[in-house]
């Protein structure tokens, strides 16, 4: 059955969501998701819950559904996203593999960089992203 998104307006429901989401690797809905919230309340929403299954959810999300129509809402998802508690460490925990998926996102949004952001904004939040 299809999952029901909507606006999460806390970090529980937001959870929720999340890992209903994962739970069916339902990336169509994680686009969904990301496109109903507004980027700024993303570390508020993802409180302390960062994982690196979910970080790769997002990206892969953001890559298929999301930058084709609407780059400057993935800039601004990864953007905050970087402001996330246990980012970093999520981050050193990424496969060699999953770091390739996190620079084919980058490179996505290089091809269809809009007026949202910079290609200097875009390299220096790769910088963030190591990579």
């Amino acid at each position: 059955e299809k999952l029901r998104i909507y606006e999460p307006s806390n970090a529980y429901d937001f959870g929720q969501l999340i890992n209903a989401v994962n739970a069916n690797k339902d990336k169509a809905a994680c686009a969904d998701l990301l496109t109903v919230i507004d980027p700024k309340k993303l570390p508020v929403l993802l409180s302390n819950k960062l994982e690196g299954e979910i970080l790769l959810m997002f990206i892969q999300s953001l890559e298929h559904y999301v930058a084709g129509k609407d780059p400057g809402l993935v800039y601004q998802h990864l953007f905050y996203l970087s402001k996330a508690e246990r980012f970093k460490v999520v981050l050193a925990l990424l496969s060699k593999n999953e770091k390739e998926e996190v620079r084919q996102l980058f490179d996505l949004l290089s091809e269809n960089q809009n007026d949202q952001y910079s290609l200097e904004d875009l390299e220096s939040l790769k910088k963030v992203y190591e990579l």
